[in-house]
């Protein structure tokens, strides 16, 4: 791709530079920034970049981004620019809105909070050090050569200060009181006044996998120390799972240099998309990697013999392994929603208005909600659920605070639940399923 120069002449009228988000990660491209790793100047406009750019997070092509409008809630209640003086005075002691998880939901949802209530106290609950990162980035690496602490964009107390929000980091969310408004901690207990559920998804284990056997990679810290124990020589993994995170992690791992073994129920990889046959083009495509697909196989018996270990299956074959992951779906934890009696359906259920769960007070989004029983376990709609969920906020912040006004409108601006075209990050064969 050939570098672009910066170009005034599409500039708009008011001279403001535009935002474009890329539908398979939500990533976003600013032209006043632009993109110099990729040869694009800053204030390169997104009508002038080439046809074969490609998102540098996910690989996708310049089609699949479309204008973006930041989060701008002042249109849709006229009163906000009032909470200021006394009335923030009673907020600042307040117990004010707990979120729990610090991946991109929570993280994202902090950063359109704070723009909107500057004053209102905001504490974040992580079980991980609350680092901002990347996600897409895990699955490309390897092939792209970035070292595993490079993923790291900004530290958790970084950001922490940064946004003037309360970080609890390496700390578990246990219990919710929704009587007493209390979230039991393994720090202690927090009073909230409003409490979001943004702690996502995590890999599901089913037997005969064990927790102390494999590798589950969803989050960085995780990615981390699994490329810690491979060191610097190559090794061979097994992958127990052939959908979308199994065959990116089998290219990347296998484009790192490491020997790779994909086991899956069936017959060809990311079977689950039926209608794209993907399968058999992917495998064309890893002719060439180390890769040995075992298809229409279940796995029988794990276990560990010396330092690799062994993985039997229900027709006797046998694999010897340096390291095994299990990339076999994701589940949304059901410790804090049965605390508080949530629904459930498919995940914690939301109402599409407002991303509040059956229980008031309570919020969820991310990959741990669903609407109308219809998770979604990919980042773009994250964007659009954190605008939903702070234009809910700040009308709550603001009855809390009796600034009601009967002549401003209602702030709601529901989340749609689009349907998905997943980016599969296989960089030897790109891949859309639909």
């Amino acid at each position: 791709m050939s570098v672009t120069t910066p170009s005034a002449s599409l500039a708009p009228a008011d001279g403001a530079w535009q935002l474009y988000i890329c539908h398979a990660c939500g990533y976003i491209y600013n032209e006043q920034d632009g993109d110099p790793d990729s040869g694009l100047l800053a204030g390169t406009r997104f009508a002038d970049i080439p046809e074969d750019w490609a998102c540098p997070l996910c690989g996708v092509t310049k089609s699949d981004f479309e204008l973006y409008v930041a989060p701008n809630l002042s249109a849709l209640q006229n009163s906000s620019a009032s909470m200021a003086g006394a009335h923030l005075a009673t907020q600042r002691s307040a117990p004010g809105i707990v979120v729990v998880g610090a991946g991109k939901a929570g993280w994202q949802l902090v950063q359109n909070l704070r723009s909107q209530l500057p004053d209102t106290p905001i504490t974040l609950v992580t079980a991980c050090a609350g680092d901002v990162y990347d996600k897409p980035l895990l699955s490309v690496a390897m092939a792209r050569q970035i070292q595993p602490q490079a993923l790291v964009k900004e530290t958790g107390s970084e950001a922490a200060a940064r946004w003037q929000v309360r970080l609890l980091a390496h700390t578990q969310a246990l219990h919710i009181c929704p009587e007493s408004r209390t979230l039991r901690t393994t720090q202690g207990p927090l009073r909230y006044a409003h409490l979001v559920l943004a702690h996502g998804a995590e890999a599901a284990l089913p037997a005969p996998l064990r927790a102390d056997l494999c590798w589950r990679i969803n989050h960085l810290q995780a990615y981390q120390r699994f490329q810690a124990a491979l060191g610097h020589t190559p090794r061979h993994v097994a992958i127990v799972g052939a959908g979308l995170i199994g065959s990116e992690l089998a290219n990347d791992l296998a484009l790192g240099g490491h020997r790779v073994t994909l086991i899956d129920t069936q017959a060809r990889p990311l079977a689950r998309w039926t209608a794209d046959q993907a399968g058999e083009p992917l495998l064309a495509a890893w002719s060439g990697l180390p890769i040995h697909f075992m298809g229409t196989v279940q796995l029988q018996d794990m276990q560990r013999q010396g330092d690799q270990y062994r993985l039997t299956t229900s027709d006797g074959q046998t694999v010897m392994a340096d390291q095994v992951v299990a990339a076999t779906g994701l589940v949304t934890p059901t410790r804090l929603a049965r605390s508080a009696d949530l629904v459930w359906q498919n995940g914690i259920a939301v109402d599409a208005q407002t991303l509040q769960t059956s229980v008031p007070q309570i919020y969820a989004l991310g990959d741990c909600i669903s609407v109308n029983g219809q998770s979604s376990r990919f980042i773009e709609p994250i964007l659009r659920q954190a605008q939903t969920l702070t234009a809910a906020l700040v009308c709550a912040v603001q009855r809390q605070a009796d600034m009601r006004d009967s002549t401003v409108q209602p702030c709601v601006q529901p989340y749609v639940v689009r349907d998905a075209v997943v980016r599969v990050k296989t960089t030897s064969l790109p891949l859309s399923l639909h």
